[in-house]
């Protein structure tokens, strides 16, 4: 008979858990909690998301049948519907949202020499969008059409390791080039995104400048318009790319799709 740990308790020794403790008391998480702290919390949730849970009532049901083994899970006892959904309402999300980003900060350490087919070692994000059709009658919060209701998933994506990086979930209607305007641009970057989320007017004000990427990368898809103006020791602005303008040659990274460059600080182009 096996003695050890679960799978799932050896999981979640891989979480930074005094960091998780620290955020927690931060935001007063366990503040007049009798039963279920947001440390156990998360350990409901994340077992739900393994175990493809579907429902509140599917998860009590689940960790009803094993009853025995959830303490070895570092859960203390079985969780009712109705605690689990009120501490899903009342619970700060700055708590999972500061944890989240630690593991993300850790995950991108981990990949960061990763080779993913460009020779670059700038950070390369793509952006895209998909909209998640739901019941009208059952989200009436999410209105989309006038027959079904939706949200829209904004994704920012690290493509070393594929690790998103910015999530952001709004209501079916908004468009992908507004999702823009509530990115961090990262001077040294690369961008790339469909045609649905370009808007050059957009970066200009998210960024200080948009400026030509460094001559080693120009094969890699930055492709080079000739309608630049610009003064010496001036920082030069292009507009987006588009396939319209990319040559045959361009690589898979960006075809059909946009790419920008974030200018560096110290680096400034002259015509």
């Amino acid at each position: 008979m096996y003695l050890g740990k679960t799978l799932f308790a050896q999981v979640m020794d891989f979480l930074p858990w005094k960091t998780f403790h620290r955020i927690v008391h931060r935001y007063d998480g366990d503040y007049r909690t009798r039963s279920l702290g947001c440390a156990e919390q998360f350990r409901v949730m994340a077992f739900a998301q393994l175990t493809y849970r579907e429902s509140l009532r599917d998860i009590e049901v689940c960790l009803a049948a094993q009853a025995g083994k959830l303490y070895h899970m570092g859960i203390g006892a079985v969780v009712a519907r109705s605690t689990l959904a009120d501490a899903n309402e009342s619970r700060d999300w700055h708590i999972y949202f500061e944890l989240a980003q630690r593991l993300i900060a850790q995950a991108r350490a981990l990949y960061v020499d990763e080779d993913f087919g460009v020779e670059l070692a700038n950070t390369v994000y793509a952006l895209d969008a998909t909209t998640i059709d739901l019941c009208l009658s059952m989200f009436p919060w999410a209105p989309f059409r006038s027959t079904k209701a939706a949200v829209k998933l904004h994704t920012l994506l690290d493509l070393r390791g594929s690790i998103p990086t910015f999530i952001h979930i709004s209501d079916g209607k908004m468009h992908d080039v507004n999702v823009l305007d509530l990115l961090l641009i990262e001077a040294g970057a690369f961008y790339v995104m469909d045609r649905g989320s370009s808007g050059s007017t957009r970066w200009i004000k998210r960024a200080a400048s948009l400026s030509r990427a460094p001559s080693e990368t120009s094969m890699h898809g930055a492709y080079t318009p000739r309608r630049w103006t610009a003064t010496r020791g001036s920082s030069v602005t292009r507009p987006l790319l588009s396939t319209a303008s990319m040559p045959p040659s361009t690589t898979p990274l960006t075809c059909a799709a946009s790419a920008i460059a974030i200018q560096r600080p110290a680096r400034t182009w002259c015509s």
